[in-house]
């Protein structure tokens, strides 16, 4: 034991808990003004402090590197999310922490601390979630001795892509009743917590707890959406209204603060056609639905602290890391591979499923209408820098600590760089200059302690500046000026806009054309900022980038092997058969003619491709936006040692183009493809041998995985180099 780990020891032990939501606005909780059922946070705020003044990036990946490096995400190496490294020449764009931004993680395990990561990672480069790595930046390689979670943005509730410690795991059986994640990450920590107070009780713990919720794909058990069904029927016009009037009677914002218009992508409730309004309403139940029981989880852990008498000493910080999201678009997403193609669904689009919402086989996302009413009373949505993008609830409960515990508001301004420098001061550790022998960067975050019992006391933040792939702002002495970016303007031309935020709460009055001077110091201040702390040069990024290969990465390759028997490799691991030709080959053994299943899948229900054979036929099933084409050989696979392949050969400038099945050589089937993925298949991995739930095709649901029964030797990707030009 080290005399750092001798000192904590010694000295009463103090735990943390960050909490961290995923895509919640600002006014979600009920205890910021919400409708929506969250009596378990509502508590933890009762018996400690809000802030209504309180900031994060528009983006989920580089909040959580800030919040627990307590530096600037740019200067960290996450001017984005992690999906995008873009190679040792731009060292802000990498999809990782630096090395040279220690985790609290990292200093709190070397100053005695036991460390859990719980939940969503998204901090390492989407391409190292494989079953080989690389490690590096998984979380046990910063500083985190155990974790259970999902490496990438997002997961299936129902079926998520499990990782545990450094491997991936399946989901776990549940004994009684249907499985959710967010109730399997209260499992896990709970165990955790259980394993290190029986050990080593007189160690402290720090654990991070980020959940999926309210990321989509928003699911929840049915019974916590019928908790609210008919109660969004009103719209969302008249739910925005009520929550800022409660927002007023809680304190939550000033008096004196205007409600905005609506955004321009958002229409009156009113003008909506009937089926138009159902769908909407469908949408915000279930999103109610999955934060009531998240909130119950929460609960589940509270009630465990004190349990095992560990609840007054720990430090509990609870966020969301950016804004609602607008992602869903006017009308709202039953198919995330849409989102992410940039196509908007028509209401025809949603109305088929309007049954299956409720269940395991739709990742739902809300309209952008009920994305303004939960950032209420703000302007826009995650991703931008207005402060719908970027003011986040933000809620401190120490029970044991300096905290004035009274159900108080607090609104000095701050910023999620702020929050780990909170904890080493009242912890009492001073960041060390190395780790590991590696030099740390400054902490570029202030300590908020003060404003545990100064309500008062004027903010200690004087500056703070913005940037997400190209909309950017900065706040400076009480005033703000932003701009938001569009794709292929020229950043010189963007226009911006200013606000005074002593006497405009949440953007309201546009002074630019009265102040214009204030507002071009202010431009060239974000410059200055910009320069300091890496932000320059200006990207216009966005999903195209992607094809924008780090030649580092495992998918640069044009060839791939797997063996029979691998675990499953994350969707970004996996070979990048997009918007180019390709093959797969698997080489197999097939006893006798009642060997069937699944040689290949990758992806699930909103998208995604398997290759089996079922009732002594080859089957390939290509899952385009829930459009399935299919393919099935001309003749019965025969027994024995076989070399089975499937080629896809793209048209030039198109997506489209002709698929080709082979046994030992011969073609035994051809069709055309209308449309293929230009830019991502699914967020679910690739799996040989089975097809992980949930599966991509409904024709073996049945059989559940439907895995091979035979030997698969090896699968073989070769790719083509026609890819047409982002």
């Amino acid at each position: 034991m080290n005399n750092a780990e001798e000192v904590r020891q010694d000295k009463e032990k103090t735990n943390v808990i960050y909490i961290v939501f995923d895509d919640m606005g600002f006014g979600d909780l009920g205890c910021y003004g919400s409708e929506i059922q969250t009596s378990n946070i509502d508590q933890l705020a009762a018996g400690g402090l809000r802030y209504n003044n309180f900031h994060a990036t528009p983006l989920c990946s580089p909040t959580r590197a800030s919040l627990l490096t307590g530096r600037n995400h740019h200067s960290v190496g996450m001017a984005t999310i992690t999906n995008f490294d873009l190679g040792p020449d731009s060292p802000n764009t990498r999809g990782r922490i630096s090395h040279h931004a220690g985790t609290i993680a990292e200093v709190l395990k070397d100053n005695g601390y036991s460390t859990f990561a719980i939940g969503k990672w998204h901090l390492a480069p989407v391409h190292h979630s494989s079953p080989a790595g690389p490690y590096d930046y998984w979380p046990l390689g910063k500083g985190f001795q155990r974790f259970y979670g999902f490496m990438e943005g997002e997961t299936d509730q129902f079926y998520p892509d499990l990782v545990y410690d450094n491997h991936f795991v399946p989901r776990p059986d549940k004994q009684e009743g249907p499985y959710h994640v967010s109730e399997d990450l209260i499992d896990h920590a709970r165990q955790f917590i259980t394993d290190q107070t029986s050990i080593t009780p007189e160690k402290p713990f720090f654990l991070y707890l980020a959940f999926g919720a309210q990321h989509v794909p928003h699911q929840a058990p049915l019974e916590y959406i019928r908790k609210y069904q008919g109660k969004y029927d009103i719209g969302w016009d008249q739910i925005r209204e009520q929550r800022f009037h409660r927002q007023k009677e809680l304190g939550i914002i000033p008096q004196d603060a205007e409600l905005p218009p609506f955004n321009p992508d958002v229409r009156p409730w009113d003008t909506l056609s009937a089926n138009e309004q159902k769908v909407a309403t469908r949408f915000m139940e279930i999103y109610a639905g999955f934060l009531t029981h998240t909130d119950d989880q929460i609960g589940r852990l509270i009630h465990y602290l004190k349990e095992i008498d560990q609840y007054d000493n720990t430090l509990i910080v609870l966020i969301s890391d950016n804004g609602a999201s607008s992602t869903g678009r006017s009308n709202g997403s039953v198919d995330y591979s849409k989102i992410v193609e940039g196509y908007t669904e028509t209401l025809d689009d949603i109305l088929p499923y309007y049954e299956q919402m409720y269940g395991d086989r739709v990742s739902c996302e809300y309209p952008s209408g009920w994305a303004q009413v939960c950032n209420t009373p703000l302007r826009y949505y995650k991703q931008q820098t207005y402060f719908g993008g970027i003011r986040v609830p933000l809620i401190i409960q120490w029970p044991q600590g300096s905290i004035e515990r009274s159900e108080q508001v607090r609104s000095q301004f701050h910023y999620i760089t702020d929050i780990t420098p909170t904890v080493y001061e009242v912890l009492d550790i001073q960041p060390p200059a190395e780790i590991r022998g590696v030099s740390q960067m400054p902490i570029h975050g202030s300590s908020m302690s003060y404003t545990f019992t100064q309500p008062d006391e004027p903010t200690r933040r004087v500056t703070q500046h913005f940037e997400m792939m190209g909309n950017r702002a900065i706040i400076h002495n009480g005033w703000k000026a932003v701009t938001n970016h569009e794709r292929g303007v020229a950043f010189e031309d963007d226009v911006w806009e200013l606000y005074d935020l002593s006497s405009d709460y949440n953007e309201v009055n546009n002074l630019s054309a009265v102040y214009p001077n204030r507002l071009q110091e202010l431009i060239e201040l974000w410059w200055g900022e910009a320069e300091q702390h890496d932000v320059l040069p200006l990207r216009n990024a966005g999903w195209q980038d992607l094809a924008k290969h780090n030649p580092e990465s495992v998918t640069a390759r044009n060839k791939f092997t797997y063996y029979g028997g691998v675990a499953i490799i994350g969707s970004a691991a996996a070979p990048p058969t997009v918007n180019r030709s390709y093959s797969i080959t698997a080489h197999i053994e097939r006893p006798d003619d009642s060997c069937d299943g699944v040689l290949v899948a990758m992806g699930n229900y909103d998208g995604g491709y398997t290759l089996y054979i079922r009732n002594n036929r080859l089957h390939f099933e290509y899952n385009h936006m829930r459009t399935l084409y299919a393919m099935i050989s001309d003749c019965e696979v025969p027994s024995g040692d076989l070399e089975i392949r499937f080629v896809f050969t793209k048209q030039p400038l198109s997506t489209a183009g002709t698929g080709s099945l082979y046994i030992n050589g011969k073609l035994v089937g051809e069709r055309k493809f209308p449309k293929t993925y230009k830019y991502k298949i699914s967020r679910k991995g690739l799996s040989i041998g089975r097809d992980a739930l949930p599966t991509v095709t409904e024709m073996y649901l049945e059989e559940g995985e439907y895995p091979y029964r035979g030997t698969i030797r090896k699968v073989v990707y070769e790719l083509g180099d026609d890819k047409d030009p982002a």
